[in-house]
């Protein structure tokens, strides 16, 4: 079960930060839904889409939309 006050947002970004490697729409539900949150697809893309926009992730495919993490340092 999620901690109170977590949000679907830092959570998903956690696991980025953790994980690394490559993300899609899949990998993000499967994140979400092991971090105990019960997700959908549009508001995991536009997760995915905001940690783009913010550097942690970048876009490396197009069709299917795939983001690869970039790594601090």
């Amino acid at each position: 079960m999620t901690e109170p006050g977590s949000s679907q947002r830092a959570d998903l970004e956690k696991a980025v930060r953790t994980y690394g490697g490559c993300w899609d729409t899949e990998r993000g539900l499967r994140a979400l839904r092991d971090a105990g949150h019960d997700p959908q697809e549009k508001p995991a893309r536009q997760i995915l889409r905001d940690l783009a926009s913010e550097g942690l992730l970048v876009k490396v495919e197009d069709r299917p939309v795939r983001y690869s993490a970039v790594r601090a340092g």
